[in-house]
């Protein structure tokens, strides 16, 4: 399991990047859908740090803009059209520097696109979008200081033709048309509403409330998969408090500081929460706990909890369970390693889920002894056996692992360039290097293979480069993804600065990445981004395969395994037996010729049959 910490402090409140709607369906706005999402530039480790979500809700500031009435009489003339303002792209991020626009009024954006650089207090971020649209309106220039987070920065559209519309359009127009209106004298105040019996208000002790934020940038919903604490229970600094699967990964929320855990307003196995909902409520005395038993969060929409599973019913022996069989891939694999029928277990988890707790707490019932063998009736017409297959929930993480596999298939153009390395001189001085053991490391043929890869994209900037729709990025570093599998599925760490990186240090990350990455504990900057990916089946007996392109990366580079060939020598028995290893060069026809292909794809071989070339 993919398990990501998020660090939160009680006293800071994080922002997620907003996409504001324009204005309301009456002056032909829409609003715009969460589908913008940032990508931090090289900047060191810090500046690779995703923007985690605010722990408020917008509800109110998108009611009040689109609000019917709100100051926007004087866009009745304009077309649909979609506001776009600067997010909190770091916790403490209050002001931003416009550093540059990537895109100029009436350019088409599409998805994926940067369409700013700006400057935080952390580190230079770009603003990537994820629809189709046409930028309409810069609201701030580049080189702009201080723009407030929340500003409204440019305007987008759906079509070139209403571009020219907003031609005149400025920022004073667009803050006037999203401010409220005054309150009409005319109006009779409502009548008062009864209050609720348990209304949250000042009669409360001071307490904190824990909402769900963005922790990935795609995400809209979570799911509460686990509460590691329970009501009561002492929260200290760096206690894990509860397990939220995104549509990226299952982070943990960890506490920074001490209190108590007072109230748990989603439960577990909780799908679908949207962002902003109070999960929690955690006070600083023990004594409070008490008045939060009845407490009911008001002005929230309702999210619907599972029913809990029911409990298997005591009959001996159990009935075989019918349909649909919903199971964890390793209580999967443990019942069919002690052969145990899962049809005849019953799931503790989310909606009857088999975990493996079940599995190793399953005890098969026993036949009951028949008292005389009846006579065997005529046999009936055969019936179809049940449970005769399992559906497996698909969790967000295979989501995105599927689509963004179908998105690179259907629209990246891969061609594929093949050829065999002779690494017996690697295979020697590994050998070597491993038995001076200077510094307790093992190397392995992948730390070679990923020096190598590096030095062949320094020689080939080509193949280490991005397609952005209007240009080519080609990156002056070489961060080298390589592919781990994970119970949860298949994950590409990051080996930073690879091609300045001695054996040595890169070992000891791809040992450090790996063992993370299995155990659920990278960090979001660990794994998102990369220049070039190696993906390396050899050690599973496979002799060769394509990899498919990890976008926006333009190759990946597929290693199989090596083996004994014969290869004609001028000596006294005309061969020689070499040790072969046969690679797969994916590339993106857009951005990679078929010779340059060729030619990354020969660097790659002079660097490993001549490893002692690396070191010049």
């Amino acid at each position: 399991m993919l398990r990501l910490v998020l660090r939160l402090r009680p006293s800071v409140r994080l922002s997620c990047p907003r996409v504001l709607p324009g204005p309301s369906a009456a002056s032909g706005s829409r609003p715009m859908p969460r589908t913008s999402c940032l990508r931090r530039f090289h900047g060191g480790a810090a500046a690779r740090t995703v923007s985690w979500g605010h722990s408020v809700s917008h509800r109110g500031v998108l009611r009040s803009i689109g609000a019917p009435g709100c100051g926007q009489s004087r866009f009745y003339s304009l077309p649909p059209h979609q506001k776009v303002e600067l997010p909190a792209l770091s916790p403490t991020m209050q002001t931003g520097t416009i550093a540059r626009w990537e895109k100029k009024e009436g350019d088409k954006i599409s998805e994926g696109d940067l369409i700013a650089e700006v400057e935080t207090d952390k580190a230079t971020v770009g603003f990537e979008m994820l629809e189709e649209c046409y930028l309409a309106k810069i609201l701030i220039p580049e080189g702009t200081r201080d723009v407030t987070v929340g500003a409204v920065i440019c305007i987008t559209v759906d079509k070139p033709e209403l571009v020219e519309a907003f031609k005149d359009v400025t920022l004073d127009s667009i803050t006037a048309a999203g401010a409220p209106p005054p309150p009409a004298a005319s109006a009779p105040p409502p009548p008062p509403a009864a209050a609720p019996p348990s209304v949250p208000g000042s009669s409360y002790p001071s307490h904190m409330k824990i909402t769900l934020p963005a922790l990935s940038p795609t995400m809209t919903m979570g799911t509460v998969q686990r509460w590691e604490k329970k009501v009561g229970e002492k929260l200290s600094e760096g206690d894990l408090l509860a397990e939220i699967e995104t549509d990226k990964a299952t982070i943990g929320f960890e506490v920074q500081e001490e209190g108590y855990l007072a109230k748990i307003m989603v439960q577990e196995g909780t799908r679908d929460v949207p962002l902003g909902t109070p999960l929690c409520i955690i006070v600083e005395k023990e004594s409070d706990i008490a008045a939060f038993k009845d407490y009911v969060e008001t002005g929230v929409a309702e999210v619907s909890t599972p029913p809990p599973a029911p409990a298997p019913a005591p009959v001996t022996p159990a009935a075989p369970r019918k349909g649909r069989v919903f199971v964890s891939p390793l209580a999967k694999k443990m019942a069919a390693e002690k052969g145990i029928d899962l049809a005849q277990v019953s799931g503790s988890g989310p909606d009857g889920r088999i975990t493996r707790k079940d599995i190793e707490s399953f005890v098969p019932p026993k036949a009951a002894v028949a008292a005389a063998p009846a006579p065997a009736p005529a046999a009936p017409a055969a019936v179809p056996p049940t449970g005769t297959f399992t559906d497996i929930p698909i969790s967000n993480i295979r989501k995105v692992i599927a689509q963004r596999l179908m998105q690179s298939k259907q629209t990246i153009p891969h061609y594929y360039l093949s050829v065999d390395v002779n690494m017996d001189q690697v295979l020697e001085l590994r050998k070597e290097l491993n038995e001076v053991k200077a510094q307790n490391i093992k190397l392995s043929v992948n730390d070679f293979i990923i020096k190598a890869s590096a030095l062949a994209c320094l020689k080939v900037p080509e193949c280490n480069s991005s397609w952005m729709e209007t240009v080519i990025r080609q990156n002056h570093v070489v961060d080298v993804s390589v592919a781990v599998s994970t119970p949860n599925g298949l994950i590409t760490p990051i080996v930073f600065n690879s091609h300045v990186k001695g054996l040595a240090a890169i070992s000891s990350d791809v040992a450090a990445l790996a063992a993370k990455a299995r155990e659920g504990k990278l960090q979001p900057h660990e794994f998102q981004g990369g220049t070039f990916t190696i993906s390396n089946l050899g050690m599973f007996g496979i002799k060769n395969f394509s990899a498919i392109i990890n976008p926006p990366q333009a190759c990946i580079l597929a290693v199989g395994g090596s083996e004994k060939r014969l290869l004609p020598a001028d000596n006294e028995k005309g061969f020689d037996v070499a040790s072969m290893m046969s690679v797969t060069l994916s590339c993106d026809h857009r951005v990679v010729d078929g010779a340059v292909g060729a030619q990354w794809l020969a660097e790659f071989r002079k660097f490993l049959e001549k490893p002692v070339t690396m070191l010049l």
